[in-house]
């Protein structure tokens, strides 16, 4: 049975504890378009006019440096929300979104969204709550960045994408996400050398096991010991 409008925002952190009649009020300035892999849905530095969730499929989003080098910031999965960092502020997008997987993805406008949350305080509370907690979140990948050393942060981040994207195998958690150690990097934020080095230790200590860009994750323990 094909889910409504409805049901597919309750499945929306930012919408998932408002009631049927609010989740209405928010569907109704709601748009959803079908993107195709590799289509850029905005660049840093566009004017910030809307925010967005994932329905289905993946985003990532990253920026690129002068050199050409990018740095992903993270990978959005269904139901995940991004680039609400422009709601409520006459601003640009501080990174680009580009779609990783064939997606479908919910677009709401910020204008729209402003105009509806002044008569209704609900979907007001519901969105700072869940907007301070991803305040909270970018604020300990920063202090990851800052304070982790590579292996460190290295071990982190696969830790991050198996609670996200792992699924339990006989051989441990498997990412369901393909990932180049040039992918991991950008993500860490370091080079792909450095990656390859942490990569190889953690192999070397039977922690992982790789298989082309397919991860699986033997040892989950000694892993987190990486990180502390």
């Amino acid at each position: 049975m094909k889910k409504t409008t409805g049901e597919y925002l309750k499945r929306v952190p930012v919408f998932s504890g408002l009631n049927e009649i609010d989740l209405e009020k928010i569907s109704g300035i709601s748009i959803y378009k079908k993107y195709s892999k590799g289509t850029v849905l905005f660049m840093e530095g566009d004017p910030g006019e809307a925010f967005y969730f994932v329905q289905s499929g993946k985003v990532k989003i990253y920026k690129t440096a002068l050199d050409g080098r990018e740095h992903i910031f993270t990978i959005i999965n269904e139901g995940g929300v991004f680039a609400e960092v422009t709601l409520f502020n006459s601003t640009s997008y501080p990174a680009s979104a580009e779609v990783i997987e064939d997606s479908e993805i919910g677009m709401i406008k910020n204008s729209d969204l402003e105009n509806l949350i002044k008569q209704n305080a609900d979907i007001a509370l519901q969105i700072i709550k869940i907007f301070s907690k991803k305040l909270f979140q970018s604020q300990q990948k920063v202090k990851e960045l800052a304070l982790g050393d590579t292996y460190g942060r290295t071990a982190l981040t696969i830790l991050k994408l198996a609670r996200e994207q792992g699924i339990e195998t006989a051989e441990g958690v498997q990412l369901k996400l393909d990932l180049s150690r040039q992918d991991l990097a950008n993500m860490i934020g370091t080079a792909r050398e450095t990656v390859s080095r942490a990569l190889s230790q953690f192999k070397k200590d039977g922690l992982i096991d790789i298989k082309g860009k397919k991860m699986i994750i033997k040892d989950i323990e000694q892993l987190e010991e990486w990180v502390n």
